[in-house]
């Protein structure tokens, strides 16, 4: 049976999901609590130049600053990963034997003869290297047969099957494993790194364990799995397995303290795992941010999300493209109408009366007298935002969001004309529909929020004053965004606060030129 070893990367992929701001006095206790678990090799974070990063971060400008953080872990297997093309080899130092050993080359097929210079450039100085052919699956036979030649020739320490995408099966893993087990010298160990886009990490390290070989493998993991999209393979349960079934050579108890006092606290505010918008990335073969991107806009339903993920044309589905998205996903919601009429009709239904705008947010239950009062006071015109306000009377639903309008199909049909729906959403009825991409906001944060989109909408119909109610802000728990908690949803605080701050600049703007009050707290407020 195959050497079985781990490597914990909790520290570098893991931190995609807080862009690597674990804190520098948790970034070496990670490692520490990794190291006393016997783990067998520990990534401490990128090296990187290209990165930006400051102490808090697991990114490091130079191996001398990674050792004074890593100076007091029991284990003296540290690696570094080096993203080709983000760092020199002029500006490696050789190598004195300090904690820091080994370094990881990640390269994609376009930059291997500059990965395989840097290869040889970090051996010649002294480090184990780790050769980490990215998307390991996309290479034909011959290709990989042409990497392992070179590699037999330069001796790594490790070459490494990537499954970027998560999309490798059991026979893909074998099949790979064995192609390159039969064909690469013996003394050279085998990585895994994989995703969890499929459900399949875990399933595929135990088959890789149990291949019939004499060589060392290693297999990546992360403590809870994290990991961008659907993270990565747990360290805590593949370390078990291998107690079990192997060998009882870790300590489990460090690693699941680690998860409890370092993870947890980042899992509950930006969370990561398996989902629908992950797997449809994976099996079309795309990077996972694609899947983040559009899940991160809260307005698509899963067909709607397939349907964007399938248009990325081919040569662009293995490197995330912003742009590119950006330009597909508004492409995909905006279906271009006349809406001259509809913005008469809203403006005749305004003329002369107040407005007000409820927005979904808890206050519209926690100040639920302050509304009512305003609505029996000022009689407005009340819109509501994405949701039917059945809590008070309204006279239009304003519906931009693909996602809430289908959930919300049946009260569509029982409210007839009182409905305001954006052109990306295509349905037959009584509804008063208005073009969409005339609406949108400037920011990319903020572009589609629809609270703004109304606000922008009524400018154009020639409301000059509005109140606001429900438009709490975004807080640190989903759970306290919304007053109906089937609408809530899972967006990063930071992520959170980009929002935030991109809305009260928007309003700030939008009172220069319109009276805009809020009748129920809200952090806009504040910050106007």
């Amino acid at each position: 049976m195959a050497k079985i070893d781990i490597l914990d990367c909790t520290l570098r992929d893991g931190g995609y999901i807080n862009n690597w701001s674990f804190g520098r006095r948790t970034i070496p206790a990670i490692a520490e609590k990794l190291g006393k678990s016997a783990i067998d090799y520990i990534e401490c974070g990128f090296l990187s130049r290209t990165k930006e990063s400051s102490e808090e971060q697991s990114i490091f400008g130079s191996i001398a600053e990674a050792e004074t953080v890593f100076s007091g872990c029991p284990s003296k297997n540290l690696a570094l990963m080096i993203n080709c093309g983000e760092y020199s080899a002029d500006d490696i130092p050789e190598y004195s034997g300090g904690n820091i050993s080994i370094l990881r080359i990640a390269f994609h097929k376009s930059q291997i003869k500059e990965a395989q210079e840097l290869c040889r450039r970090c051996r010649d100085k002294g480090y184990r290297v780790f050769v980490q052919p990215m998307v390991t699956l996309s290479y034909s036979d011959s290709e990989l047969l042409g990497l392992i030649e070179w590699a037999n020739a330069f001796q790594p320490e490790a070459f490494y099957m990537v499954d970027s995408f998560g999309t490798m099966r059991k026979r893909d893993v074998l099949r790979m494993f064995f192609l390159i087990d039969n064909n690469l010298t013996s003394g050279i160990s085998v990585g895994f790194h994989s995703h969890n886009n499929l459900q399949l990490s875990f399933s595929n390290a135990q088959e890789l364990i149990s291949a019939n070989s004499r060589r060392s493998i290693i297999i990546d993991s992360t403590v809870l799995g994290m990991g961008r999209g659907a993270g990565n393979l747990c360290t805590e349960l593949i370390t078990r397995h291998i107690n079990e079934n192997i060998e009882d050579k870790y300590d489990i108890l460090p690693i699941l303290e680690i998860m409890d006092e370092y993870i947890m606290p980042i899992y509950n505010c930006r969370p990561w795992g398996y989902s629908a918008a992950y797997y449809i990335a994976a099996i079309n073969g795309c990077h996972p941010n694609y899947a983040s991107w559009l899940t991160d806009h809260h307005t698509l339903c899963i067909r709607d999300i397939n349907a964007v993920i399938k248009s990325i044309p081919d040569g662009k589905k293995q490197f995330f493209d912003s742009g590119l998205i950006e330009k597909l996903y508004f492409d995909y919601q905006a279906h271009t109408i006349d809406d001259k009429a509809a913005v008469a009709e809203i403006a005749e239904l305004c003329r002369g009366r107040d407005v007000l705008i409820l927005a979904p947010g808890k206050s519209l239950l926690t100040c639920r007298e302050a509304v009512s009062g305003y609505i029996e006071e000022h009689r407005p015109v009340v819109f509501g935002i994405n949701h039917i306000p059945e809590l008070y009377g309204f006279d239009r639903v304003f519906i931009s969001n693909l996602k809430r309008f289908k959930s919300a199909d049946e009260a569509v049909m029982r409210l007839g004309g009182r409905i305001i729906c954006t052109s990306n959403i295509s349905v037959s009825g009584d509804v008063t529909a208005v073009n969409y991409s005339d609406y949108l906001c400037e920011d990319s944060h903020i572009s589609d929020n629809a609270g703004l989109m109304l606000i922008n909408l009524l400018r154009k119909a020639g409301v000059r004053s509005a109140a606001l109610a429900g438009y709490d802000g975004f807080h640190y728990s989903g759970a306290q965004n919304y007053y109906d908690e089937r609408m809530v949803n899972s967006v990063g605080y930071e992520e959170q606060q980009r929002i935030n701050e991109a809305i009260s600049k928007y309003i700030a703007k939008l009172r220069k030129v319109m009276d805009i009050r809020f009748i129920t707290p809200s952090i806009y407020e504040k910050n106007n």
